[in-house]
């Protein structure tokens, strides 16, 4: 095994850009590894591997994982049909994938090294550390929470330290801290965490309403099992789906939001983001699997959901109850099949239409227009239905009178 060499998870941002001479100040041979989540388009890769080796790099590494965030991460999302405090929609869950990627690599460089660029004031260095704990016996080193340790104020640090070393800070990086993958974008820094309201230049996925196309968008999404698997009849693979709908969805300013709540260390956190895909595909499915599933599954659900989305929000990806949770999940899927229709005029999406074999239809009736049973019938499921609460006011005399 080597005990010099190291892969580092590289983004090209300023906080994994820093961590490269570091690295290689402390004697390290620095293979960076970018795992495509998505979200990216060949100049921007082109730039990080560009980066990569201006830096210092030893070795730079691309590795696909698009196919993987859609398999461990939407799919079981849209399956539940939650997001993070009711308001995120989890876009950091690339990180797990990633991790498991570079851990991967590092096998097969015969390394027990793996740095990441997380400060030690944020969520993402619990989901880092806790991935490579869960996944073997691995030595983690943190640049980022190095220099904190010393006292210093880390980005200007970072910035000074990179001037003085020769290398250029990329004006977007000095100003927000972005992370693009195939579920969206989020944005924080500058105004955001002053929880003043975010300038023009947050403005990325969705656009304006200054900038709405006029037009009525309509599109329509085929499920199997809850998995969406064509757009406009056409058949896709799940990366393929997300980029599509968050290209056209975005145009109409869909899926914009901004997460206030409570973060893995304790603090309130603050960021936009961007996912007009999934805003989408989550209307889509809900709509479907609302027609099919029963009053008590779509009742209890939400209860399993709520659980796994604070459990991979927190770091636990490899926890055994998230795959038990999972397991659930994946069963409620069964009847979630056929076709939805989504429009969008600007800024929201409704599901206009559904053609499934497994709505739960009654053949002899249609709510509050026709009914295959009598009045009489109607009539004494009401009585029997509220009977306790009519009892109540009869033995208690209709009042609940003073407390204390």
């Amino acid at each position: 095994m080597s005990d010099k060499k190291i892969i580092l998870a590289f983004s090209g941002g300023l906080d994994t850009s820093f961590c490269v001479p570091w690295l290689k100040e402390k004697g390290y041979q620095v293979v960076t590894a970018f795992v495509d989540t998505g979200g990216v388009d060949q100049d921007e890769k082109d730039y990080i591997a560009t980066r990569a080796k201006e830096l210092g790099a030893d070795e730079h590494v691309v590795i696909d994982a698009g196919e993987e965030v859609w398999k461990e991460v939407v799919v079981p999302m849209l399956w539940g049909g939650q997001w993070y405090q009711y308001q995120y929609p989890l876009l950091c869950s690339d990180r797990y994938v990633i991790v498991k990627k570079c851990l991967d690599l590092a096998d097969q460089h015969r390394t027990k090294n793996f740095a990441h660029g997380c400060t030690g004031m944020g969520n993402d260095q619990v989901r880092f550390d806790l991935t490579v704990r869960a996944l073997g016996d691995y030595n983690i080193i943190a640049p980022i929470r190095a220099i904190q340790k010393a006292g210093r104020s880390v980005r200007d640090f970072e910035m000074e330290y990179l001037r003085e070393h020769g290398y250029s800070i990329r004006q977007k990086t000095a100003q927000y801290t972005m992370n693009e993958n195939l579920l969206g974008v989020t944005i924080s820094g500058s105004e955001i965490d002053r929880w003043e309201a975010p300038g023009t230049d947050t403005w990325y996925l969705v656009r304006p309403p200054t900038e709405w196309p006029k037009q009525t968008q309509r599109n329509t999404i085929e499920f199997k099992n809850g998995i969406a698997v064509a757009l406009d009849g056409k058949a896709c693979n799940g990366p393929e789906i997300l980029a599509k709908l968050n290209k056209t969805y975005g145009a109409y300013g869909v899926g914009r939001g901004m997460y206030t709540g409570d973060t893995t260390v304790g603090l309130k956190g603050r960021i936009v983001y961007e996912a007009p895909a999934l805003h989408a595909l989550q209307v889509a499915h809900r709509a479907l699997e609302e027609a099919v599933s029963t009053r008590h599954q779509n009742g209890f659900k939400p209860q399993i959901a709520a659980k796994w989305v604070e459990l991979v929000y927190q770091g636990f990806f490899y926890e055994p109850l998230k795959h038990d949770l999972e397991a659930y999940l994946e069963s409620s899927q069964f009847a979630v099949n056929g076709k939805v229709t989504i429009e969008t005029q600007g800024g929201t999406v409704n599901a206009v239409a559904i053609e499934s074999p497994h709505v739960l239809n009654a053949a002899g009736a249609i709510y509050a227009q026709s009914a295959d049973w009598s009045v009489e019938e109607a009539e004494g499921f009401i009585k029997l239905f509220g009977q306790s609460a009519s009892l109540w006011t009869k033995v208690n005399g209709g009042s609940r009178g003073e407390i204390g």
